[in-house]
């Protein structure tokens, strides 16, 4: 077996939340909003469809004919604002495969989809993109299966509700866990399951303690975590690196350089996500399990 064949590697093309933040004091970090990509053999993941999209899909346009599936955590307008601009969807030949959890109110995220692209929101429909698009809906808590890889799911605390990932393959793991908020009195049980052992752990952390809990401007129920939430779950689920993501628009590459040095003070293996990061996950060994393998709330 081939070195390439065996390689599991995760990918940043957008790492900003809610809403795009360009200019000239987020150029380290970079200001797309959510999008990263995993390769494992042959099998290439996407999760979010943020502006991040549309730099992977320029990437990806001397690769064509190309495979590919597209995981959304949510809808809100962050994680899904770059499909519309992701080229080889609009080439024929290229197929995708796009999951996603059924919204409160019943539309899937075929329908979410369609619904962002209709006038007078867009100028052309979701039905001129020429490639060959699959709709699965999931059910979190629920499994898919790839061939010999596994995408663990599980719901997560967000307002209007959204989906965690954990892709496992050949021994290695990456969590995916964007957009959740902490609970008060305790860690977040399908959080802990979803990262447990974790290679890697790609965790919501937009804000820090201090803002969360700002008297003046307080973000509790706003659907998002912190970076000191994020050393705690690295911690208690045996994380070997974990990945500040989502950044709050305000908070700029001088910001960011903070939060990274207190992270890595408190937790070893925390980096800080940035546009075109690219991350090894080891294949070789098995990873041992000594969480359950089956617990997660709905």
């Amino acid at each position: 077996m081939s070195r390439i064949e065996n390689q599991f590697t995760v990918q940043f093309w957008g790492v900003r939340g809610s809403i795009p933040s360009p200019g000239p004091h987020t150029v380290r970090y970079g200001g797309n909003t959510p999008c990263i990509s995993m390769q494992a053999g042959d099998k290439r993941l996407v999760f979010d469809a943020g502006t991040g999209l549309h730099v992977l899909g320029q990437s990806l346009l001397r690769q064509m004919p190309l495979e590919a599936h597209i995981f959304f955590t949510h809808s809100h307008w962050d994680h899904m604002q770059g499909f519309p601009f992701f080229t080889p969807g609009f080439v024929k030949g290229n197929d995708f495969h796009i999951y996603g959890a059924i919204a409160p109110d019943g539309s899937t995220i075929e329908q979410r989809l369609n619904d962002q692209m209709l006038h007078p929101n867009f100028p052309v429909p979701l039905q001129i993109m020429q490639a060959n698009l699959n709709f699965y809906d999931i059910r979190p808590g629920q499994p898919i299966h790839i061939d010999d890889l596994t995408v663990e799911t599980a719901p997560l605390n967000h307002p209007g509700e959204a989906v965690g990932y954990r892709v496992n393959w050949r021994g290695g793991a990456a969590t995916y866990i964007t957009d959740t908020e902490h609970f008060p009195d305790r860690l977040d049980e399908n959080v802990l399951w979803l990262a447990r052992n974790a290679d890697i752990l790609v965790y919501d952390s937009t804000y820090t303690d201090e803002e969360y809990h700002s008297p003046k401007s307080p973000k509790i129920g706003w659907g998002h975590s912190t970076w000191q939430e994020a050393v705690k779950v690295a911690q208690a689920a045996n994380v070997k690196t974990l990945v500040i993501y989502h950044h709050d628009p305000a908070h700029d590459d001088d910001f960011l350089d903070r939060v990274g040095k207190e992270a890595a003070a408190k937790f070893p293996g925390a980096i800080m996500a940035r546009e075109g990061l690219v991350l090894q996950i080891p294949t070789s060994v098995a990873l041992s399990e000594s969480f359950p393998v089956s617990k997660f709330s709905t």
